[in-house]
């Protein structure tokens, strides 16, 4: 069998960061737990046969090979099915610091347990069947959410949002198969029970579906991932003042002298409870030092990876050529910033999608934080809240095969090819929906989905 398949074993892992700390949990999950843990307390195996599920016990932890005592420590059995894993889970809430905790997940590889691999915990709750695979996807993005919007759509898909909305996709593409059999075994009737341009009918309805839910998932990615703002212009056209501003810190150096910042700095902010990655660059000229010329090789490779670029220039000065021809050569979203509007005595736009700011009066930040926010995630903050959001690429490529194959079964019928050959498109769109779900995961799938989980979640 598979490592990761395996559920015979016992493994143990530190749920909590390394480091000080007032608590530090750790966690066994296995048919060994409740033993190794009933050893680890000096009791015996069958020391935690009478506990009550769920309760915390305060009790002392040994070595087991010296019997010297490690740790006093709150232990909790939450036995299988109905835990997290589905299996037997102890937790021990140890005193925090770096040797505590690891002294004790020693103790239990010791007694039996083996070290746990990254998310091999929730791996086990998804092949025990606790968890369908976009739970388990969402279990990794509500630990690195990176702010509330995310939380809470990582939230949503951990309450089965997602993929109560694929299942009821795939039980939809069941139906459409089952009316398609319908039509064929009554080939010879004058009229057959169910007709063909009812099933094409369904079979568009289930596709516009499908489109509704990949129409979240450029949105969706970003929300885990954070929207990616690169903040450029020319020397002293106010970008790290303005970075200063939005970050809510002074974060970048901020003086008159042209070409101060030589490098990349990035920070992440929450607009409106959207995550996005700001990045001030170097200020764009020619005849840049050699260690300036470094920082804008550096913002050019950060303008081409950009969701969307904030072009800034002082207010009052007119654009040059050598500006358009800048901003027409960017392939992603530009928002021109006119700065230091107070520094001039009209601060309204200069033109049509052009926004002042004033980081010293404040004036236009506000403003500005929302046109952020709908460029970059509109189709999230319209979306109905019964929608849910794909936040996966593993999720929208699934979803763009199972679309691709209900609107070929379309096609196949409206060009006269037999059902029962079209419905071979309606099988392929059932397996990529249930792919998604985990019902059919290649193991190089499992992979993939559980190698970013942190140890011991």
């Amino acid at each position: 069998m598979d490592g990761h398949r395996s559920l015979v074993d016992t493994i143990v892992a530190q749920a909590t960061p390394p480091g000080l700390g007032a608590v530090a949990l750790i966690r066994l999950s296995g048919p060994g737990a409740a033993g190794i843990a009933g050893a680890l307390m000096g009791c015996g195996g069958d020391a935690m046969a009478g506990w009550a599920p769920r309760q915390g016990h305060l009790r002392c932890l040994h070595d087991p090979r010296s019997g010297e005592p490690l740790d006093r420590a709150l232990v909790t059995l939450f036995p299988g099915p109905s835990s997290y894993t589905g299996e037997d889970i102890v937790e021990i809430s140890t005193h925090g610091g770096h040797t505590i905790p690891a002294t004790v997940v020693e103790a239990c590889v010791t007694l039996g347990a083996r070290p746990a691999r990254s998310g091999e915990f929730t791996q086990r709750a998804y092949l025990n069947g606790k968890l369908d695979l976009t739970q388990a996807e969402a279990v990794a993005d509500l630990v690195a959410a990176r702010a509330p919007r995310a939380r809470t759509v990582a939230l949503h898909q951990l309450e089965r949002g997602l993929g109560s909305r694929i299942a009821e996709l795939r039980e939809q593409v069941l139906g459409l198969a089952a009316l398609l059999i319908q039509h064929i075994d009554f080939p010879d009737e004058d009229e057959a029970p169910v007709p063909l341009d009812r099933i094409a009918a369904d079979a568009a309805d289930i596709a516009a579906r499908i489109d509704l839910l990949l129409a979240t998932a450029p949105a969706g990615e970003l929300l885990r991932e954070g929207a990616v703002t690169v903040l450029a212009g020319r020397p002293n056209s106010g970008k790290s003042s303005l970075f200063n501003a939005l970050v809510g810190m002074e974060r970048a150096i901020v003086t008159e002298e042209a070409g101060t910042t030589r490098d990349a700095i990035e920070a992440v902010i929450s607009v409106d409870g959207f995550p996005f990655r700001l990045v001030d660059t170097a200020g764009l000229r020619s005849g840049a030092g050699r260690v300036e010329s470094l920082g804008i090789e550096i913002a050019h490779r950060y303008l081409e990876g950009a969701d969307l670029i904030l072009y800034c220039h002082e207010a009052g000065k007119a654009m040059g050529d050598r500006d358009t021809e800048f901003l027409e050569s960017l392939g992603s979203p530009v928002v021109v910033v006119r700065t230091k509007t107070d520094l001039v005595a009209e601060s309204g736009p200069a033109s049509d999608g052009e926004m002042p700011v004033s980081v010293k009066t404040g004036e236009g930040l506000e403003r500005l934080t929302q046109v952020l926010r709908d460029l970059v995630f509109r189709d999230v903050v319209e979306s109905r809240d019964e929608v849910p959001v794909v936040t996966r690429r593993r999720q929208a490529g699934l979803l763009r095969d199972a679309a691709g194959e209900i609107k070929g079964f379309g096609d196949a019928l409206a060009s006269g090819i037999p059902a029962e050959v079209a419905s071979a498109h309606l099988k392929s769109a059932e397996s990529a929906l249930e792919e998604i779900l985990g019902v059919i995961a290649p193991d190089e799938v499992l992979d993939r989905v559980f190698r970013d989980f942190c140890i011991g979640k």
